[in-house]
């Protein structure tokens, strides 16, 4: 349209069509200006969660920086892959987190790159691109698929029995007698020894200790590997979540039972990378 507004102020020679020409060419200078001006100074930072399983929504926090001393940046939005998040103003010198879910379709390393800084300020009549070198290396764990141990294991493996400890609780065999304290319960009170000592005495019981669970990945008897890693990764959070040691022997190598959060990411990051280099 200012082109062809621009042709007929010069074959007409028309003054008021020479001020509608200038007054648009100067609208563009203007939106180009500030508009490239808006997505300099700006980075992106991504906080990804610890746990990330394939098939399951992945809440990615998508932080944008602006680094600029006095100009905020207005409309700006993040584009990675398919999935955006808009920022309505982002002051100078500080940062806004927004939050967005990602779904990774299948487990193993992956690398995030191409994150896109778009904006239409400063008149929503262009959109102005900006690439962002951003290269992020992830690894995603196997997708959770509920099953039950004796479904995965051969028919030979067996369960072992309660153990009990040598600590304190409630339940499983005698662990000591000793003089009663306030605040225990009567029905732990012995009676018999009472009787004989004069003074309340208080039975003081083991906890059962809770088996350790070891799974062989090769003896498993599920025919699909993806279904195997997925069952096998379900059992190890829901053991682990309920405070059971597991270990895990896979291609070879072997991890000593454990219920520690370091011990399930590094469980699970081995089972996301079988049969990949």
């Amino acid at each position: 349209m200012t082109i062809f507004i621009g042709f007929s102020a010069v074959n007409t020679a028309n003054n008021l069509l020479y001020i509608v020409t200038a007054t648009l060419l100067s609208y563009m200078l203007v939106s180009g200006i500030f508009g490239r001006r808006n997505l300099r100074g700006l980075d992106v930072v991504l906080e990804f969660p610890e746990e990330r399983f394939a098939g399951t929504p992945v809440p990615v926090g998508v932080r944008l920086i602006n680094r600029r001393r006095f100009m905020p940046a207005f409309l700006t939005r993040v584009t990675i892959g398919a999935e955006g998040v808009l920022f309505p103003i982002v002051n100078p010198g500080t940062s806004s987190l927004l939050h967005i879910d990602m779904i990774f379709d299948r487990r193993g390393r992956h690398t995030l790159s191409g994150i896109t800084l778009s904006s239409i300020f400063p008149f929503n009549f262009f959109t102005r691109y900006r690439r962002v070198p951003h290269n992020l290396d992830l690894v995603v764990f196997p997708g959770l698929r509920p099953c039950t141990l004796q479904s995965l294991l051969a028919d030979r493996t067996r369960w072992r029995g309660e153990a009990p400890s040598d600590q304190p609780g409630t339940d499983s065999d005698l662990l000591s007698i000793r003089d009663y304290v306030f605040g225990d319960a009567l029905k732990y009170i012995n009676w018999k020894a009472t009787a004989k000592t004069g003074q309340l005495k208080t039975k003081e019981l083991a906890t059962p200790e809770t088996p350790n669970i070891l799974i062989d990945f090769n003896k498993l008897r599920e025919p699909n590997v993806e279904l195997a890693l997925s069952g096998t990764a379900f059992l190890i959070v829901r053991a682990i979540h309920a405070g059971t040691p597991v270990g895990l022997i896979i291609d070879g190598e072997s991890y000593q039972p454990s219920a520690t959060q370091a011990h399930k990411t590094m469980v699970l990051t081995r089972l996301a990378l079988h049969g990949q280099n």
